[in-house]
């Protein structure tokens, strides 16, 4: 009997084996849980973080304090870095371009605007503003004979990175005035504040040492949206300097136009700033601290830290007088609204009058692809060798006698393609070459290859002066059919590009005869004085978005507009036709000249040397 008791108690004391399943299904469920909890929470974050960026709230702080450091407040230079915010500038920087520009032969600088000059790096879109009320004893010398202020001048600018610039510094005539005391005179005081007007700066930054050496940046004294000009490591710096001892707003550039130059003030950066080897930086341990305005001349060297060295290219223009209204004006554009703009490839220039043709000029769009090296070395060779070429008096007399330019503008275009040897980068080429006769009449002709058009209205009748040479045009289909290897149904690029002529390519050019640079040239277009006339020169950022029928009415309705203002009003349409492209949201660099030869306008730019 005790062994049996023995047993049952020995078998109620034993306790229950645990269920392994059970146990891991319950971990196997916590374990899950949590992972989904994670997932959740990285899902809200990166939600979180789109919206962030997508809504930027981070410009709605910063400005007031931006706008009024560009009024000009001497406080804002005082102001330590880090209570400081300049994201603005971009934000402003959107391409409208202002009503009253007078636009001229061009510069270039990268992301932006292209737009050179044949005679030096380039120009820039000038507009006039309203000065300050500058006193004149102040800006001028009075002498016997006239007025003198000193402006300097870049003879060379050379496309070699850190190669310095020759400079010949002139002095020139800008108004003669009789010897009285002119500042009670009202009509010759604004007379020589417009002369002030006039006299616009151009600035280039190449940086010549560090990480980002070769990069380079231009201005225009009166591109206020452009102004001032910030350098640093980081956006929204303009001028980015890949360089770890630059701080991300380093330091800016501004133009006075108290004292009609150039100045550069450190914006607290840490590692300073030096001028011709000179620090312009406050060296304050507790804080960063802004330093003093610095004037800038041609061919200084700023140092930022200690490796990136940049020299600066200062050139100075003038006004000269042409018999009609020119407009200029240029947007890289961007692929969606609010988004990084496009690469700049656009060029843009004119020349009036070429060196020793007074009564000849010429005015030009290239449209850069795979690059914009092509398209700058184009436009600074069309004017050269144009006006080499007519620089013969039998061949100026044959074209004023013939009323025709054919051959001259059949040679340009060859003796630019010879020139050019970009074997993987090529550009479009219209060029509109205009001349007076000897009575005063004007003529114009048009030669191209690409897609860059251009069209003219005389006296009402609309005219085509270029032909589209995309691969998809009939035009180009035919021709390619002429040389035995005509193209596919449906094929609308060889190469991966849409253009069958061009300049420069020469690598497509080698591997396809189909390519081709013989411009197309159109007939010679006279303008009578009395004629109502006005030509449009555009890339097909406009031409993608704007039929010619639709910019012709744009133009006769701004015409209408502005008739009881006729001053500028070649610069307010080419900035109309921009703001038209824009809305409709071209998705191309575009670039425009407008040439209006029923204006009361009178003033262009030419830059002296």
């Amino acid at each position: 009997m005790e062994k049996r008791s023995d047993y049952f108690k020995e078998r109620n004391c034993r306790k229950p084996k645990p269920n392994l399943k059970k146990i891991v299904a319950k971990m196997e469920q916590t374990m899950l849980q949590n992972i989904v909890t994670v997932l959740l929470l990285l899902m809200l974050l990166l939600i979180f973080i789109f919206l962030f960026f997508l809504f930027k709230p981070w410009r709605f702080f910063f400005s007031s304090r931006f706008r009024s450091f560009i009024k000009g407040s001497a406080d804002e230079l005082e102001r330590p870095l880090v209570e400081d915010n300049q994201n603005n500038i971009n934000n402003n920087n959107n391409g409208l371009l202002s009503r009253d520009y007078d636009l001229e032969g061009a510069c270039y600088y990268p992301n932006e605007v292209n737009f050179r000059s044949p005679r030096t790096h380039g120009q820039a879109l000038v507009h006039k503003p309203r000065l300050h009320n500058v006193p004149v004893s102040n800006n001028f010398q009075q002498g016997g004979a006239g007025v003198v202020a000193d402006s300097l001048v870049v003879d060379v600018i050379t496309e070699d990175v850190g190669e310095v610039v020759k400079v010949v510094d002139h002095a020139p005539v800008l108004a003669q005035i009789p010897k009285n005391d002119f500042r009670n005179d009202t009509r010759l005081q604004d007379f020589v504040e417009k002369d002030i007007s006039d006299q616009r700066s151009f600035l280039t930054l190449e940086v010549i040492s560090g990480p980002s050496r070769g990069q380079q940046w231009s201005v225009q004294s009166t591109e206020s949206s452009r102004l001032p000009l910030t350098l640093g490591r980081i956006f929204p710096s303009d001028f980015l300097i890949k360089d770890n001892e630059v701080s991300g707003k380093h330091a800016l550039i501004k133009w006075n136009l108290d004292t009609m130059k150039w100045e550069l003030v450190d914006m607290g950066s840490l590692n300073g700033t030096l001028l011709n080897s000179k620090s312009i930086n406050r060296l304050d341990t507790e804080r960063r601290h802004w330093g003093d305005p610095m004037n800038l001349a041609n061919g200084d060297v700023i140092t930022l830290g200690t490796t990136s060295k940049i020299i600066v290219h200062i050139t100075s223009q003038n006004h000269h007088h042409i018999p009609f209204g020119v407009g200029m004006a240029s947007d890289p554009m961007s692929l969606r609204r609010g988004g990084k703009k496009l690469p700049m490839e656009d060029v843009c220039y004119y020349q009036w009058p070429l060196p020793g043709l007074d009564k000849f000029g010429i005015f030009g769009i290239c449209d850069g692809h795979s690059g914009d090296a092509a398209a700058k070395f184009a436009s600074k060779l069309f004017p050269e060798i144009i006006s080499s070429i007519l620089s013969d008096s039998s061949r100026r007399e044959r074209v004023l006698s013939l009323r025709d330019a054919s051959d001259i503008l059949r040679d340009a275009f060859s003796q630019t393609e010879a020139g050019i040897n970009n074997s993987y980068e090529g550009c479009t080429a219209t060029v509109l070459l205009v001349w007076a006769d000897r009575d005063d009449n004007f003529y114009a002709q048009c030669a191209n290859v690409g897609d860059s058009e251009c069209i003219m209205s005389v006296d009402g009748q609309q005219i085509k002066m270029t032909e589209d040479h995309k691969i998809s045009s009939h035009s180009e289909r035919l021709r390619m059919e002429g040389t035995g290897e005509p193209l596919k149904d449906g094929e609308t690029r060889l190469y991966g590009i849409n253009l069958a002529r061009m300049l420069g390519d020469k690598f497509l050019k080698q591997q396809d005869s189909r390519f081709s640079s013989e411009p197309y040239i159109s007939e010679a277009v006279h303008i009578h004085q009395s004629s109502k006339a006005f030509a449009l020169l555009a890339s097909d950022g406009l031409w993608d978005v704007v039929s010619s029928k639709k910019a012709i009415q744009l133009v006769l309705q701004a015409r209408e507009r502005y008739n009881t203002d006729r001053e500028n009003t070649a610069e307010k349409i080419a900035s109309l036709l921009l703001s038209e492209a824009r809305t409709n949201k071209t998705k191309d660099n575009t670039s425009i000249i407008f040439l209006d030869f029923d204006s009361f306008d009178r003033l262009s730019c030419k830059v002296e040397s």
